[in-house]
């Protein structure tokens, strides 16, 4: 082997050891800063997506559906005529969650300047939705708190409840039976687990693609993993 070629492949062993190492040998401050820049922008997008009108409707794969029995005997229902009860019913369940997303933002950011030097540390070299598992376990039962009477007030405004209690009677009437729900409740946790879903979506993006975080210091950390 030549000379040249030697010292090429030397120097690339030497490059990539460099890149390598260049994650550890950031700051604590910029590990932490890079992946607060990313969670706050991932918290941002979703809320966006999701407070906007058909965010959650138009959506198939957050769109909040009926619960349990009566939900997978939708198709049938609406054979026997309930097709109009059943889209009135869901829409009513998506705009509810519509309108109690935008409460989230506060308290994701909240959730996020008070991350510790060793929660980055965890969450940088954990699975890809990592920063997502910690939103989630960190602020789902306060954003629970707050979204359930926001929830209430829209479903309330529509009588939802009475709707829901009088079409799962007309269910049962066809042998459709569903053990009872708190629709409010019920509609309240799948506003949550759309909220997550897209922002686990959207910590996935900027890990396979770091050019598309927000500041140049999520770029730095999410461009070193």
């Amino acid at each position: 082997m030549s000379r040249f070629l030697l010292s090429l492949v030397a120097g690339l062993a030497l490059s990539g050891q460099a890149f390598a190492l260049s994650l550890s040998e950031l700051s604590q401050t910029e590990a932490s800063g890079g992946l607060k820049d990313a969670l706050i922008q991932g918290a941002q997008v979703a809320v966006q997506q999701l407070s906007k009108p058909g965010g959650f409707n138009n959506n198939p794969e957050v769109r909040i559906e009926l619960p349990g029995t009566l939900g997978k005997a939708a198709t049938a229902m609406k054979m026997m005529g309930m097709g109009s009860q059943i889209q009135q019913l869901e829409n009513t369940m998506n705009q509810a969650a519509e309108a109690a997303v935008p409460q989230a933002q506060a308290l994701l950011v909240d959730a996020v300047k008070k991350m510790t030097v060793q929660d980055a540390k965890s969450i940088l070299s954990g699975a890809n939705d990592a920063a997502t598992q910690y939103l989630d376990k960190t602020s789902r039962e306060q954003l629970r708190t707050k979204f359930l009477p926001i929830v209430k007030q829209a479903t309330d405004q529509v009588g939802l409840a009475q709707q829901y209690n009088a079409f799962a009677g007309q269910a049962a009437a066809f042998g459709l039976n569903s053990k009872a729900t708190n629709i409010e409740n019920y509609v309240t946790e799948k506003t949550l687990d759309g909220l997550f879903d897209v922002i686990r979506k959207e910590e996935a993006s900027i890990r396979e693609n770091p050019t598309e975080a927000a500041t140049s210091l999520a770029k730095k950390v999410f461009g070193l993993l």
